[in-house]
């Protein structure tokens, strides 16, 4: 009897996570229970007793908010109200305990004078660390701090503005009009690859980084919920080494250039749930920072779940990358709808040589897709191959798990551009999907080990049990 108490000891011991691993879903609940949630003092601040008015400039408008905001975080928080009206504003800056709300009716209707977003302020571009122009707005080392609302924040962005910076002519750029946009893009990645100090990394005026709509950095406890996000001058929502972040019924739409709409950047602990993405890049994007920035600070994004939402036109429902170099983990995606003409990818992960990075522990369960335009599952280790940037950083992509997805159409069920070692692809897994109207009437996979296929149908076929190990051929 002895011999065996001590038999099932060791093998406790030498075995816990096969007796008693929970599921990824458990998990999921477990990282949910764990996100802190703000609370705020029933205090009220009406902007317009600080002189807010919709007859107002802008400039005015902006001194009226931002001390309302001051005097509700000076009082110990509470509520800053943007009371139903229109009001032009510039940049606003949140602050500790201050919850920004929008009532029914309320529309803030940001600036497109660039000038108004100076001086700069410490964020990231691109996953790269600078002083660029003051996102709309932005919070710094803050804690439990909040947009709610049933208004609108309206970053005004068009071809006739913002989105002109981009360099392009289909958003309305003219070669000859400014100093070639793409210019401070440029330099900004030579000062990362240069390791120069963040602090001397000072862009804003003629180098045509546009800002975020909404940027939290370094910030705790985090809520937007059921406001409306339109047209942003660059990326949607960036939190940036920010944890424990809800973003619930929130819907967004931008459809300029880089319109990404919600980019948690080395977050931990994130919850993005019932919204609604329309958007002229990823729906989604998971980052955590570009190559030596992103390798500096060495911080994951991890924990990140999205459930119950809607995916519109973007490049990727639910992305990871590329600027990745931090690496991520634990992403759970459920409960998902997506489907447009104008959506690339439905999970899409994205690296190179330059960002490295380990992409980790991904599942996908019960998401209906109508249509794509190229995979349901799209994995590219080549991205961006002509990045000026040092080589040899080797990415991994290992553990993905798609179960219950369907998809009526689309190039491909499953796209691997991996790497000549293909064990930097590895342990993907997919079980119970149904994929229809499959263009190339099948998958395309190199570079990549441990591909199963379990009761997956691709068309007329139904795969039972099939495992793919490929390799990647540079003449493809």
């Amino acid at each position: 009897m002895r011999h065996f108490f001590y038999s099932i000891l060791l093998l406790l011991f030498f075995f816990p996570f096969q007796v008693f691993s929970a599921s990824p879903w458990d998990e999921m609940n477990q990282v949910m229970q764990q996100i802190k949630l703000t609370q705020f003092p029933h205090k009220i601040f009406n902007v317009m007793k600080f002189g807010a008015s919709s007859q107002n400039s802008s400039v005015k408008n902006t001194k009226a908010i931002n001390a309302a905001i001051l005097e509700c975080y000076k009082k110990g928080g509470g509520i800053v109200l943007i009371p139903a009206g229109t009001f032009q504003t510039g940049p606003l800056t949140l602050l500790s305990n201050v919850n920004l709300h929008l009532a029914k009716g309320a529309v803030l209707l940001f600036s497109t004078n660039p000038d108004e977003y100076l001086p700069t302020v410490i964020t990231r571009w691109e996953g790269t660390d600078c002083m660029n122009y003051h996102p709309l707005i932005y919070a710094y080392k803050a804690t439990n701090i909040a947009i709610t609302g049933q208004g609108e924040i309206n970053g005004q962005a068009s071809n006739d503005n913002w989105w002109a910076w981009k360099n392009k002519s289909n958003v309305g750029y003219k070669r000859g009009t400014s100093n070639e946009p793409l210019m401070g893009r440029a330099k900004l990645l030579k000062m990362n690859e240069d390791n120069i100090p963040i602090q001397d990394r000072q862009m804003g005026k003629d180098d045509y980084l546009r800002p975020q709509l909404i940027n939290f950095v370094q910030c705790n406890t985090v809520l937007i919920d059921s406001v409306t996000l339109r047209n942003s001058p660059f990326w949607v929502i960036h939190p940036l080494l920010t944890n424990d972040v809800i973003v619930s019924h929130v819907n967004i739409e931008s459809l300029g250039p880089n319109g990404d709409g919600c980019d948690p950047e080395s977050c931990k602990n994130v919850l993005i749930q019932g919204c609604t993405f329309n958007e002229g890049d990823d729906c989604i994007a998971i980052k955590s920072g570009r190559n030596n920035d992103g390798r500096r600070w060495n911080i994951p994004s991890e924990n990140i779940i999205v459930r119950d939402c809607q995916m519109k036109a973007g490049h990727g429902g639910v992305s990871v990358g590329s600027e990745i170099s931090g690496g991520f983990r634990n992403l759970y995606v459920d409960h998902c709808q997506m489907s447009s003409p104008d959506l690339g990818n439905i999970i899409r992960l994205k690296s190179n040589t330059c960002r490295g990075g380990l992409i980790e522990n991904v599942f996908v369960r019960d998401v209906t897709v109508g249509q794509c335009q190229e995979a349901v599952l799209k994995i590219d280790l080549r991205y961006d191959p002509d990045e000026p940037a040092q080589r040899g950083f080797i990415p991994m992509v290992r553990n993905v798990n798609l179960e219950n997805v369907s998809c009526k159409k689309s190039r491909y069920g499953v796209s691997v551009d991996g790497l000549e070692d293909s064990s930097r692809v590895s342990s993907i897994h997919l079980n119970n999907c149904d994929f229809r109207g499959v263009t190339s009437n099948g998958n395309d996979i190199e570079g990549a080990t441990d591909v199963t296929l379990s009761r997956v149908r691709m068309n007329q076929i139904i795969v039972t049990d099939e495992k793919i190990s490929t390799t990647y051929s540079p003449l493809h």
